[in-house]
């Protein structure tokens, strides 16, 4: 189930709103096992059977957690840092073996000599959002070692936190300690309510309107024979995948951070417009910010960061960070080479070119980082790493029947509107709008704005109840 199914928005989430506030306020221990139970049934709706390992997970992670603190108190640290380390192996080998198997397996099974463990591979299927939920464990386990988070001794309390259904499943990844705290006493007002709609609105029209627009250009482009490619439709199916990504992915992180919002909790802004960034840096710090950051604490800085005397072992550092990044995104090739290829551009911003980049032009910059993002997701986008030099042979001139079409004309002018929507919500511009409109002082104003949201959100409804095209990409990961 994902936010923008008819299932979620008609059926779902009023009930659970209903059964939760039906819950008197003082009651919070109430409400929170209210939010797990249907945590619970909201992940169980697609995944019955991988249930059982997210409980698993949730389970040993905080008995582990008990075992740590107990062993800190007793002044252990040796016994602490043992069940941390049993705490990391076990969450990591569940997400390496559902993950990762299968593709290390077949991997190996193309070498001559190994051929023979092609018969190993077990067709495993991946469980939704396991990749999101095990940095949320490892994150409270960590923390609880480090001394940066309090045990959770209620494990209705803990399972609510790992469960809890707005970023289940394609985050934004909230570390256990920013979290803590509203577990067990936060706010319930109208006004935090109400921002949660809006912020749940927008994101809902990011995801219908432009996301599942964008995608289907995307589709209808890369359907069309490799006899019948051409330079300017090889171009515009990158630049719609883009925009799909981007729109889909943080059309998603608003929407949980709106839901979260309607239930008293407060995330993290998982996106900050990446797409006007002008450098690769500046990118990163934008784009899935909740990741970046994830990996900063838990790896980079634990590796030394910056702050080590040789250079080599910075670069390493960074290396370690970016093949990582690469491999949690997926279990194949083009994703490893994903993360080495931020890597690079990193580093040559770091070694040199970021002090050029400050001497020139905006637009310049501008271009050229999203030139960089740009090929970026061209391998993103393309599992098979030979398809995706194909197409980009093809943005060149390379093995194309000529410049354009007459089928690619006809794409570019249906979407030219949504081109011209997609950059400007690239950009804080309509943010800026839609918040002026609905938090106006003026009776009439907001007024205004609030029919607008309303409409948005019933525009949404009727597409995702009369479509049936409604992907989620992240759902993979």
């Amino acid at each position: 189930m994902v936010f923008s199914s008819s299932e979620f928005v008609l059926l779902f989430f009023p009930l659970t709103l209903l059964l939760y506030y039906s819950v008197p306020k003082r009651f919070l221990m109430l409400r929170n096992t209210v939010l797990l139970t249907l945590s619970l049934v909201f992940y169980g709706w697609g995944e019955p059977l991988y249930l059982f390992l997210m409980v698993a997970s949730i389970l040993v992670t905080y008995s582990l957690g008990l075992l740590v603190s107990r062993a800190q108190k007793k002044n252990a640290p040796k016994k602490a840092k043992l069940w941390l380390i049993v705490g990391v192996v076990f969450n990591i080998g569940l997400l390496g073996f559902f993950k990762y198997y299968d593709f290390i397996v077949s991997s190996l099974a193309k070498i001559p000599f190994l051929s023979f463990m092609e018969g190993a591979v077990l067709g495993i299927g991946l469980p939704i959002g396991i990749s999101f939920y095990t940095f949320q464990i490892m994150s409270y386990l960590i923390d609880v070692y480090r001394g940066d988070g309090d045990v959770q001794k209620n494990p209705l309390m803990f399972g609510t936190y790992v469960s809890f259904f707005p970023q289940l499943i394609a985050g934004p990844i909230v570390k256990y300690r920013d979290i803590d705290t509203q577990l067990s006493c936060r706010q319930h007002n109208v006004d935090m309510f109400t921002r949660g709609i809006k912020t749940f609105i927008a994101g809902f029209g990011k995801k219908v309107i432009i996301a599942n627009s964008a995608g289907a250009v995307f589709e209808d482009l890369t359907a069309l024979p490799p006899s019948h490619a051409t330079v300017v439709g090889s171009w515009l199916a990158v630049i719609m995948y883009s925009f799909q990504l981007y729109f889909d992915f943080s059309a998603y992180s608003d929407m949980a951070i709106g839901i979260g919002r309607m239930f008293g909790f407060e995330f993290m802004e998982n996106f900050n417009y990446p797409y006007i960034s002008k450098s690769i840096t500046e990118f990163w710090r934008r784009w899935h910010i909740s990741l970046s950051t994830w990996f900063k604490e838990y790896v980079y800085i634990p590796l030394g960061g910056s702050r080590v005397a040789k250079r080599s072992r910075a670069w390493f550092n960074i290396f370690a960070v970016w093949a990582l990044t690469g491999i949690w995104h997926g279990a194949n090739w083009n994703f490893l080479f994903w993360g080495l290829y931020y890597f690079l551009f990193l580093c040559i911003e770091k070694t040199f070119l970021k002090k050029f980049l400050d001497k020139m032009p905006s637009v310049l910059r501008h271009v050229y980082t999203l030139t960089i993002v740009l090929f970026g997701w061209l391998l993103f986008c393309f599992t098979d790493i030979s398809e995706g030099f194909a197409h980009l042979g093809h943005m060149f001139g390379l093995g194309v029947s000529g410049f354009i079409s007459e089928n690619v004309v006809y794409i570019l002018a249906k979407s030219a509107v949504l081109i011209v929507v997609a950059i400007l919500a690239s950009t804080p511009l309509p943010k800026k709008l839609y918040y002026k409109l609905i938090e106006n002082k003026n009776e009439l104003t907001r007024s205004i704005g609030a029919f607008g949201a309303i409409v948005l959100l019933l525009v949404c409804i009727a597409y995702v109840c009369s479509s049936g095209y409604n992907p989620f990409l992240y759902s993979r990961f």
